[in-house]
């Protein structure tokens, strides 16, 4: 082989050995995207809370741990009318600006029962965010055996997401809860004999709501079997999991992931929580069932009773149990 051809072989195999390291990197760097149900948008495997973005001290801090998200693969984001008396929507609508409001799937939830307040609160939403449409609105805290009933009765909630999907306001409706399941399955049964189907619908997904009072038990093989988008919070029960001493962080989030969740929602306030869960998504492989099997075997003592899954059995996380003028 003379000089020039050794040369352009060189450096032919320098720039394909380039490139492969560098996709290598990307694809160890990339957030795994999932299917939100049926409706085939495509949302990060896991997404940022939006509690605790109003918690940060620092509006200016929330701001760049939201876009630091965005940039970094993650665009599902989770809001709430209520959360932090709206700040959380305040500083996350600001985070938005600048071109990023196109790099982000954006659910936020409301409480209004009625078709007043449902409107109302979905208008201050989109204000606050800076939007002017929701991907993803939400019921919020549907946690009342009445509130199936109320949402879709006369004059309900229903009506007035109905008519903001309409308008182009809303593009996708999905409810959440964290009390028991059997009111999520009401929801679901009455929201069908209204032949209606839900896109998506929140709940907690966690190594002790395996063992106790299961969603991912009553609930979870509804959502699959008519292709309704699931959503994952708590998966690590607002850190009181963690206060067990029976799993770490990680092992939260892969379990969570491991089940057939489009999403798995975590609070982060910190630039830390953030870089966590981005680490988990990255390293997210399939876990075995011995893997699986072992994780509830862990938590199985401190599950039984659900002393760590206190949205369950207190009314620690009920917003709107405290504040009952949210439902309208």
């Amino acid at each position: 082989m003379d000089r020039r051809r050794f040369l352009k072989t060189a450096a032919a195999t320098t720039i394909a050995t380039s490139m492969s390291n560098k996709l290598a990197h990307a694809i160890a760097t990339t957030v795994p995207m999932r299917t939100l149900g049926r409706t085939g948008e495509k949302v990060s495997m896991v997404g940022l809370g939006g509690y605790h973005i109003g918690m940060q001290a620092d509006e200016q801090e929330s701001i760049r741990i939201i876009r630091t998200a965005l940039d970094n693969g993650i665009n599902f984001l989770d809001n709430c009318w209520d959360y932090n008396n709206g700040e959380s929507e305040i500083r996350m609508g600001k985070a938005l600006r600048d071109g990023y409001r196109q790099k982000a799937f954006l659910m936020t939830k409301i409480d209004g029962r009625t078709k007043k307040a449902a409107a109302q609160q979905l208008e201050q939403s989109l204000e606050r965010l800076q939007t002017d449409h929701i991907d993803l609105l939400q019921f919020h805290e549907v946690i009342r055996d009445t509130d199936p009933d109320r949402i879709f009765g006369n004059d309900g909630g229903m009506g007035a997401v109905l008519e903001a999907k309409q308008q182009g306001k809303v593009r996708y409706l999905g409810f959440t809860g964290h009390k028991s399941p059997d009111i999520h399955l009401k929801m679901l049964h009455t929201a069908f004999a209204h032949h209606f189907t839900f896109d998506a619908v929140q709940m907690p997904l966690n190594v002790m709501d395996a063992h106790f009072d299961s969603f991912q038990k009553k609930v979870l093989p509804v959502l699959v079997q008519h292709k309704i988008g699931v959503l994952g919070m708590k998966p690590m029960g607002d850190k009181i999991i963690l206060d067990s001493n029976t799993v770490t962080p990680i092992e939260c989030l892969h379990y969570a992931m491991n089940l057939p969740a489009s999403v798995v929602i975590t609070g982060c306030d910190s630039m830390d929580i953030l870089q966590q869960a981005l680490q988990a998504a990255r390293t997210f492989h399939p876990l075995s069932e011995q893997d699986v099997a072992t994780l509830l075997a862990k938590t199985a003592t401190a599950a039984a009773n659900g002393q760590f899954e206190l949205y369950k059995t207190t009314h620690n996380f009920d917003g709107t149990y405290q504040n009952p003028q949210w439902l309208g």
